[in-house]
Order: C-alpha cells, then structure tokens, then sequence
C-alpha cells in the first residue's frame, strides 16, 4: 500500500507503507541511532512527533518484550528507508511491521531519508502528516498546516499515569517519581540502587507528594513544550529545598523554569544515541543518549545559585545544573541509556548519596 509524508512547507515524500494504515498528525523529526529503535517507539517524550530514522536499515532484530521503555509505542508516526524483511535474534517475539499495527502505529518506508534529514536540518523540525488514505498532496499539506504542532499543548496528560502507584515494594530510599512521561529504565536504575519507587500521577500536588514521606524526588522525562505544564513547575517550585531531587530530560526543564529560568525550541532538537556532553567540573565528554526539542536557557538563570555542570559540544546548549545551595541536580540527556557506553550511570548513584546524606 502507498503512503505519503507531508510537510507543512509543501514538502511530499512518497513511500509504501509498512505499519497500520490510517492518517496521522505531528511535528516530524529525525533520530540518528543506528539501533534501539524498540526503545524510541516507546519512549513517551515521542508523544505528538513522527519519528525519522537516519539508519537505513531497521527492524533487522525483531521486537521483544523485555525492552519497551513504557507500556504502549507513543510516536505518531514512523518514518524509515527500508523495513528488514527478516528479524533474526533469538530475542526477537514479532516483527516491527506487526508491532506497529498491533498498536496503530503508521509507518512509511522507501522515501530518501537522508533528503528529508537535511531538509529538517536546514529548514526545522515542522508539522507534518502522514497518510495511507490521502494521495492528494495539496490536501495532505493543507492538513499539516492546520495541525496543532507542540508550542504551548499539554502532551504530558497523555502520557502520565492515572493514579499513583508502587513501582516495587522493597528498597532502603523511598523515592517519589512525578509522572511526565517515565521512561522504565529510569525506575530500574532506581530499583538497582536500593529505592523504593512509587510513581504519582504529573497533577500531584505537593501535599500529596510530602504525604509519601519521599526521602528523594525524581522528575522524569517527557514530551513536547516545557512551558505547556505550569502546574507541574508549580509543584516543583514547592518541593525546592525539601528534600533531594533529580530531574532528567523534561524533568531538567521542569527544574530549569521552577528556578526561574526560560525554556525555548530548539531549531531541529537533539535526538540520538551519540551526543557529545561535557563535564565541567572533571572535564570528561561523555557520549549520551538524547531526546528533545526544547532546552532551557543558559542566561535566563541565576549563576550565584545554579552552577551549569554540563555542556553540549554539538551547539554549546545546556546539559546540566546543579544548585550550589540546596539538594538538586538534573541533566537534559538521559542518564539511563545506553548509547554503547555507560558513562553517565554514576548519576543515580549520586542521587542515592544525596539522599543518604539528607538522613544523617
């Protein structure tokens, strides 16, 4: 079956489809991973965005169980060069294309996705729509003009869980997760340091949360404009100085508006499995894991209170902060990857260790 990609710009890509079929609406934007595209379908913060892969080949490993990073695939839409006929790994439960149709996923294959890169890459991610049932291009454009792309849309709502819940049962820290878009990785780095988990819902507020009696706070990833949830920055605010708290990705960001800084969009964000980050104080790079299309901006904070800990290379964008007073920290990239390298795991070991020095 045909299918089309289309841009708001007036830009068509043509290509055959290979998930569900059906039309479907987001900001279109590229990952450059060469693997771990199980993991990109389901990470949450891909809520509203049709996904390109820059990696020619993908589903050549199959699809299993084990490592989905939330409970259902989120992107809108799935855009790559050639779907593998044959999924070899003795991990492997399905294909891609049936993972994507189990779970209403659109897929397209067999455009040039080394064209449609640079064209994001020069011009911006955009809105955009992709189709199985429209083949009219002018309608299909008129389509992703009207769409509502990301600035300023409530995306976590879609995302969080509904009501708080354990995570596991058994830990020596209680740690309190706000709910934006988790992904499972975060949780199971939690569990291996010895927490016990309880996930809350992004609309807690911070009685709510104080009531769990957290000895830490994590802000989780999550998807689309920072400054389309006030009410969690809100509860963040209120949670300052009270207890240690870890922000990653979405999370940074929440950390970043809650100190009274500004966030903006990025021209094309930062999607990927290897992005260079600089560690200010040890002045080791390390190679991170990275999904966003907004950041928080370096001048927009207060340098007497926040030191920034981590530089990106690619664009000299912000990585990190930490507070020279109070207990936080929080990184843009995700810490709990796996880009090849685990450079950045000893952050959640430092996390623990806040905690474990907030007790004493």
């Amino acid at each position: 079956m045909k299918a089309k990609l289309a841009l708001e710009d007036g830009t068509v890509f043509k290509g055959d489809s290979f998930g569900a079929t059906g039309e479907r609406y987001g900001e279109v934007v590229f990952n450059t991973s060469m693997a771990g595209y199980q993991e990109i379908l389901t990470d949450p913060s891909y809520k509203g965005q049709i996904v390109t892969m820059t990696y020619p080949l993908i589903g050549n490993y199959g699809i299993n169980h084990e490592d989905i990073e939330s409970r259902k695939p989120f992107v809108e839409g799935f855009v790559i060069k050639e779907c593998s006929g044959l999924a070899s790994s003795w991990r492997s439960e399905k294909t891609l294309g049936e993972y994507l149709r189990e779970n209403h996923i659109v897929g397209i294959e067999g455009i040039d996705t080394r064209a449609l890169t640079r064209h994001i890459r020069l011009e911006g991610a955009m809105k955009a729509v992709i189709s199985t049932e429209n083949s009219d291009d002018k309608s299909l454009i008129e389509k992703a003009k009207a769409s509502p792309g990301l600035i300023g849309r409530d995306l976590v709502k879609d995302v969080t869980f509904e009501k708080i819940h354990r995570w596991n049962d058994k830990g020596k820290y209680n740690v309190v997760v706000v709910d934006t878009g988790v992904k499972y990785n975060i949780l199971r780095e939690l569990v291996h340091r010895n927490c016990k988990v309880t996930i809350v819902p992004a609309r807690t507020n911070a009685t709510q949360i104080f009531d769990l009696k957290p000895d830490g706070i994590m802000l989780s990833n999550g998807p689309g404009d920072p400054e389309g949830v006030p009410y969690v920055v809100e509860t963040v605010k209120k949670l300052l100085g009270k207890m240690p708290i870890f922000g990653i990705c979405f999370g940074h960001q929440m950390l970043g508006l809650a100190l009274g800084g500004r966030t903006y969009k990025l021209k094309f964000g930062h999607h990927g499995a290897n992005h260079p980050v600089k560690d200010l104080k040890t002045g080791k790079v390390n190679i991170t894991v990275q999904n966003h299309g907004f950041c928080v901006d370096i001048d927009s904070l207060n340098k007497n209170d926040i030191e920034i800990t981590h530089i990106n290379l690619n664009d000299n964008t912000l990585e990190g902060i930490r507070h020279r007073k109070l207990s936080l920290f929080s990184v843009q990239f995700h810490p709990e990857a796996s880009p090849g390298p685990h450079d950045s795991r000893y952050m959640f070991t430092e996390f623990v260790e806040k905690m474990e020095q907030n007790r004493a």
